[in-house]
């Protein structure tokens, strides 16, 4: 890893930001879209940029802001990868979302999110937290190969056990689903009865499939040819160069997935997730006084 000092670590506006404390990886997945070239890596994605003013420069925003919202991390890089066991800036950035009485929510595959359990309870009691779980694959054999240097699945959901116990609503992001490979409907079925077992709020899904683009494309064939020889070949014959691959199977997963969701009042349009992870309370509120005189009751 290396150590750089950044001009800014907020983005977005009113009342809806993210922050990345860490560009990279040091999962290993082999279908992260956060390889592509379009993201403009000048260092290898291995070689973890650690933002080390990061905390200073959200607590600067944080005074300076006027109205409370949802912060959000994790979305292009993972906050608890190995170095945050040493370094601990996720943890100081939650601190200080905590003391400003800002919301948060965090995306992870870590079971480190586990150490900063009582902040995120904390954050949660004080204005609001939700926890987002990426599953994709319910075999655990399958998980080490795809994503080979993170706790498993069945970690995972420990996690979303741990947070339903503690009050704190998690949110799962169901992608990618692999064509060829876990878009199985017992695979699916498997990872949706544990989400309705441990309440989640929410289920991400943009249909049963992955994206690749330049650069994730080149890691992604690569590791089709370690693990799984031969499927490149199906890929390209399938797809070609496309950047959209879905499942020859998503309509019928698909089709399980709004079941499922609509049986056990679970969220599932990308739409009414995001609204939900990006709303505090009180803006839930203000929202339903408004309808209401709106409609004249």
């Amino acid at each position: 890893m290396h150590f750089v000092n950044v001009k800014g670590i907020l983005t977005g506006s009113g009342g809806h930001y993210g922050m990345n404390i860490y560009r990279g990886c040091s999962h290993g997945c082999i279908y992260c879209d956060s390889r592509s070239r379009c993201y403009r890596f000048t260092h290898p994605f291995e070689d973890i940029e650690v933002k080390q003013n990061a905390p200073e420069l959200l607590e600067a925003a944080l005074r300076s802001k006027r109205k409370k919202g949802m912060i959000g991390t994790g979305a292009m890089s993972d906050p608890y990868m190995h170095c945050e066991e040493e370094l601990r800036l996720t943890r100081r950035c939650l601190e200080i979302i905590l003391q400003y009485g800002f919301g948060a929510t965090v995306q992870t595959k870590s079971d480190r999110i586990l150490q900063d359990i009582d902040l995120l309870d904390k954050i949660n009691k004080k204005a609001k937290c939700v926890v987002q779980i990426t599953l994709t694959t319910y075999d655990d054999a399958l998980c080490r190969l795809i994503e080979p240097n993170v706790c498993n699945t069945k970690r995972r959901i420990e996690i979303l056990e741990e947070m339903k116990r503690r009050g704190i609503p998690t949110v799962v992001w169901l992608s990618p689903i692999l064509p060829f490979i876990n878009d199985t409907e017992n695979n699916v079925e498997k990872i949706l009865e544990e989400c309705v077992r441990v309440g989640v709020k929410g289920i991400v899904c943009f249909g049963m499939g992955l994206t690749l683009r330049e650069g994730d494309r080149e890691y992604y064939y690569a590791a089709l040819d370690q693990y799984f020889p031969g499927l490149k070949k199906k890929y390209i014959d399938t797809y070609g160069n496309a950047y959209e691959l879905p499942s020859p199977d998503n309509k019928k997963l698909m089709h399980k997935f709004v079941s499922v969701c609509r049986e056990n009042n679970i969220l599932y349009t990308p739409d009414a997730c995001f609204g939900y992870l990006h709303e505090l309370p009180d803006q839930y509120e203000q929202l339903s006084i408004f309808d209401l005189e709106q409609n004249g009751e």
